[in-house]
């Protein structure tokens, strides 16, 4: 559907694994704006540590999804921090709770998850996922296909991430300008340009002579590639950028190997998101095989303070994790 001079090879661009993508600690450092990255070493993850009061912290997992190189040491890394906000010469520095959205393609089962957060592990959202070892057509909605045949414009891998940062910005802004983002996926230029130079990066970018029309965001990690951003201006909308974009990356990443794709879920919660009528989920519907779930996990590290908080603010008996957070803008 792309004529080999509309495409570059990401060999040379993609990581093998390792500290790459969500497990990087250059992505959690690009959240910095959030919190203070907190390093869980037994098990190779991050959390960022977020002020509450003074004096008073909490912990959240990395935006979008919280990852691990090693999920059956996460209990021993969240028991010492629970350890740590039971002592009283260092309780003021322990976190108060930590919450954290699970990756999908984590390598454990829902009952490790309940031992290790044991004040909250339940699902929350359904992401579809699409198997690359499969060919492209087999899977791939008709809709779709048809799309990504958008002849006259160029799509592109780009091979220096860093040099569309402006671009990649501007896009960005329109989105959050059409759709209301705000609060934490509002990311910042600075996180950008830290985001942007991460291990296991991979940018696709649509173009119509000049002019700039969408970029897609991708994050390799071993043979899961991690849907992660994309943005549009105006044209890109009416050009429908998306579909060659997608079709690109799919056959990209199918060439390098990789057997994953992780395309993110819809706006819904819970076992409906699959069947949505949602735009944004019938695209991502069009290019998957199937879907997996992720898990809303929370630890309490200090009860008294963290039902003090709660009491405070009048969540007590709330269900929401953490419950002092309850309207917070996310």
């Amino acid at each position: 559907m792309l004529t080999s001079a509309q495409t570059r090879s990401i060999d040379p661009l993609i990581s093998d694994g390792g500290a790459a993508g969500y497990l990087s600690p250059a992505y959690t450092e690009s959240l910095a704006e959030l919190g203070s990255p907190l390093a869980l070493p037994r098990s190779g993850s991050w959390l960022l540590r977020r002020p509450v009061a003074p004096g008073i912290s909490d912990a959240m997992g990395p935006y979008p999804l919280f990852c691990c190189r090693d999920w059956r040491a996460l209990g021993a890394d969240l028991d010492e921090l629970a350890a740590a906000g039971a002592r009283a010469d260092v309780a003021a520095d322990a976190p108060v709770s930590a919450v954290v959205v699970t990756d999908p393609f984590a390598d454990c089962e829902p009952a490790l998850l309940a031992a290790a957060f044991r004040d909250r592990a339940v699902a929350f959202k359904e992401h579809f996922v699409a198997d690359l070892s499969r060919p492209l057509s087999s899977f791939v909605s008709a809709h779709h296909r048809r799309y990504a045949r958008r002849d006259n414009l160029t799509v592109e891998v780009c091979t220096a991430p860093l040099r569309w940062l402006d671009d990649w910005c501007a896009l960005y802004q329109n989105l959050c300008a059409r759709h209301g983002i705000r609060g934490i996926p509002a990311l910042s230029r600075a996180a950008f340009r830290r985001q942007l130079a991460v291990p296991g990066l991979l940018v696709f970018r649509a173009s119509l002579g000049d002019d700039t029309l969408g970029m897609v965001l991708w994050y390799r990690q071993g043979d899961v590639a991690y849907y992660h951003l994309a943005a549009y201006s105006d044209e890109g909308y009416r050009q429908r950028a998306s579909f060659p974009l997608f079709w690109l990356a799919f056959e990209q990443l199918a060439a390098a190997g990789v057997q994953w794709a992780a395309l993110g879920g819809g706006p819904s919660s819970g076992a409906s998101a699959g069947q949505g009528t949602d735009g944004l989920v019938r695209f991502k519907r069009g290019w998957s095989t199937g879907i997996r779930t992720t898990y809303l996990c929370g630890r309490i590290f200090r009860a008294e303070t963290y039902r003090a908080l709660a009491r405070e603010r009048g969540f007590e008996e709330s269900r929401y994790f953490p419950a002092y957070r309850q309207g917070e803008l996310a």
